[in-house]
């Protein structure tokens, strides 16, 4: 069963609803979907998956991004993931909090790159130079197309998007698409797709905010992290890579047992204080759905979230805000209020050999998944 919503007109003031229940095998009656009759802004529109176990997940058209990831926990609702009650807040507080990124996740230094000996040029920005998540207004700020599909075991909202050949001055027609799907196993799956007509950059994200307390006013510093890492990526002031990976052994970013955040936020570690936190590509050891390449666990440990991917690297960061933290449902963001587990291509790629490859082919089709699974 499939319903398919195109793009709203500018002005349209249509509100879709749609509500699926289906019968498993052993006969009970689940209802796996509902797709919310609210609006969420001019052109967006908010989608409500709801599993078998009650945890709620919604998604939005806008930037393709998760606003909400509500769990059950101890007879109460915590929602674990940073976003906002209306489309035209991400516009005016922070357009990346939940969002798919790209083309390229994270800064493509001087915003320069070659492919094929010919040599492209990116917007960048005024205050450092360099060129951001595929630039201003890129994926997380597209109204996205939208379809619903529903399978025995799961649920997707597929998003699409066509990124035109030279948009924000990469080459190539890209047509993309992200599948959000939840599972009865309490799995929510990323799934990229995407193919281009020329020789082009591609290496997208999800940036989703985690703080597993559900309350914004709380730092993650007492949340324990595990990450299967050996190495991280060293920054520069600008936070662009150096092209230096460097052993996480007897730093503060030695997380292969599971450890307090608040070593990140305590030290006197000039790459932590330089950026005063995390806001580094982690290094994975391995890569594949058998076991856990990253682990968030709250203070009280009555929650938990792993990360399964079959990309080589994550970027972790720590929404280093300060007093610039946004108003989020109603309460001011704390500094260190949220953590990222953007799973990637390390940015580097570009410009460091040993950092991976970003160019996609027109002969390839590009597919990559991360799992997050909430225990």
């Amino acid at each position: 069963m499939k319903f398919r919503e195109k793009n709203a007109a500018k002005n349209d003031k249509i509100v879709l609803a749609y509500s699926i229940e289906q019968l498993i095998s052993n006969g009970r009656e689940m209802k796996v979907l509902k797709i919310s009759n609210q609006k969420f802004g001019e052109n967006a529109i908010l989608y409500s998956l709801t599993n078998d176990n009650g945890l709620t997940m919604n998604v939005t058209n806008l930037g393709a991004r998760i606003v909400d990831l509500i769990v059950p926990v101890n007879g109460e609702k915590r929602n674990i993931v940073l976003g906002f009650d209306t489309a035209e807040e991400y516009l005016s507080k922070d357009m990346y909090f939940g969002a798919t990124i790209g083309r390229v996740a994270g800064r493509i230094k001087d915003g320069s790159f070659s492919i094929d000996n010919h040599k492209y040029q990116l917007p960048v920005s005024p205050e450092n130079g360099h060129t951001l998540h595929g630039g201003p207004e890129s994926f997380e700020a597209k109204i996205w197309k939208a379809e619903i599909e529903e399978k025995s075991n799961q649920v997707s909202v597929i998003f699409s998007y066509m990124s035109p050949d030279g948009e924000h001055g990469f080459p190539g027609e890209l047509k993309a698409r992200v599948i959000y799907s939840l599972t009865n196993e309490n799995e929510w799956i990323v799934d990229y797709q995407a193919e281009t007509d020329q020789p082009t950059l591609y290496n997208p994200t999800n940036h989703v905010y985690f703080n597993l307390t559900g309350d914004v006013t709380q730092s993650v510093g007492e949340h324990e992290l595990f990450v299967d890492a050996d190495r991280f990526a060293v920054v520069d002031s600008d936070t662009t890579v150096t092209g230096e990976l460097r052993s996480v052994d007897e730093t503060p970013f030695d997380f292969k047992e599971s450890k307090s955040m608040n070593q990140v936020f305590e030290t006197r570690s000039e790459q932590n204080n330089l950026v005063n936190g995390l806001d580094h590509p982690f290094i994975l050891n391995r890569t594949g759905f058998d076991q856990p390449q990253a682990i968030i666990t709250a203070p009280k440990k009555d929650l938990s979230v792993e990360m399964y991917t079959d990309r080589p690297a994550v970027v972790i960061f720590t929404a280093q805000f300060g007093e610039m933290g946004p108003e989020v449902r109603g309460e001011k963001l704390v500094n260190h209020g949220g953590l990222t587990l953007e799973t990637q291509v390390s940015p580097g790629a570009v410009e460091f050999d040993g950092f991976g490859d970003i160019i996609l082919y027109p002969e390839t089709i590009y597919q990559s998944r991360t799992i997050y699974k909430i225990n």
